[in-house]
Parts: structure tokens; sequence; C-alpha cells
């Protein structure tokens, strides 16, 4: 069985509100969800390699990585791990520091992207230029950078995506 695993932002926790409605659409499609605690590591790279100790410890076979701002540094720094399948990022943080070099990632999988107009934390340009270089969807809609105002949309893309996926 394919698992979803969530990757939160810098201020956010593991079980935040996005989370939380994303996590309920994923159960609802019968995938298994986890969500990794981050909340002790502000350093994206140290997260990115707790992800990647997860990965290489979990018994499972395959993965979905959904990331949410540093949490999508996060996935995306994973994206290239034999187990995942895909990615789901909302307002990734790229192009803003840190050791992976974004514009030499290939995902083994297909790539979506939310990110708002209004985001004054990580540009959306920066979504645009990944999403542009390797072919994946990009949805822009009229939100700032955490994407409460239209989790709506935020939460339709997601099933989108995991219909995709299936």
């Amino acid at each position: 069985m394919t698992k979803i695993v969530f990757n939160h932002g810098k201020e956010s926790g593991p079980w935040g509100h996005k989370i939380e409605a994303l996590a309920k659409v994923a159960k609802s499609r019968n995938f298994a969800v986890d969500s990794i605690d981050y909340q002790d590591q502000l350093d994206p790279d140290e997260r990115a390699d707790r992800l990647t100790q997860y990965l290489n410890e979990d018994e499972g076979e395959q993965v979905i990585l959904v990331g949410s701002s540093m949490g999508g540094y996060v996935a995306l720094a994973n994206s290239q791990h034999r187990k995942v399948r895909g990615c789901f990022l909302m307002a990734p943080a790229l192009y803003m520091g840190g050791k992976v070099d974004f514009d030499t990632v290939r995902p083994t999988g297909p790539v979506t992207v939310v990110h708002g107009w209004q985001d004054d934390i990580v540009k959306w340009q920066n979504s645009v230029k990944f999403c542009q270089r390797i072919a994946a969807e990009l949805h822009l809609i009229d939100d700032d950078h955490r994407l409460i105002n239209r989790l709506d949309v935020v939460v339709r893309d997601f099933e989108l995506f995991l219909e995709r996926m299936a």
C-alpha cells in the first residue's frame, strides 16, 4: 500500500490544519498516512536527512511526499528516493538556501505545486522556475503563504493529484 508522508513547514506542526484536511482526503481513498515532526529542527537540510532516514527505515513499499513551505524543500530533497512515487507541494521553500540544488533535482514521479499569488514569505516565482524546468503542474491561486483562505482549492488539487496517481 502506498503511504502519504506529510512534511510540515518551519512554523507549523505535524498535524496542522492543512495537513489534517489533506490527510482526511488521503484516508478516504484508503492511503496510509504519516506526518513527521520536525518542530525540534530548524535546518532544512537536517530535516531532509530525517526524512531520508525515515524512508530508509520504513517497511512500506512506496510513498507520496506532501510538503508545505520548508516541508516542500524537505520533500523535493528526497524526491529521487527509490520509494517516492510523486510529490504534492504547497508554497515550497525553493531557491532560498540550503544544500539542495533545485536546478538539478529530477523527481522520480509527478509533481504538483500549489502556490499563492500573495505569498510574501516564499516567492511564487521560485515555484514557476522549478515547475517550468521539470514540466510539473503548477496552480497559482489567490492566497498568501499559508494557503488557508483557499484551502478548498488546495484540497481539490490534492484530490485530483491522488486520482492521477491511482
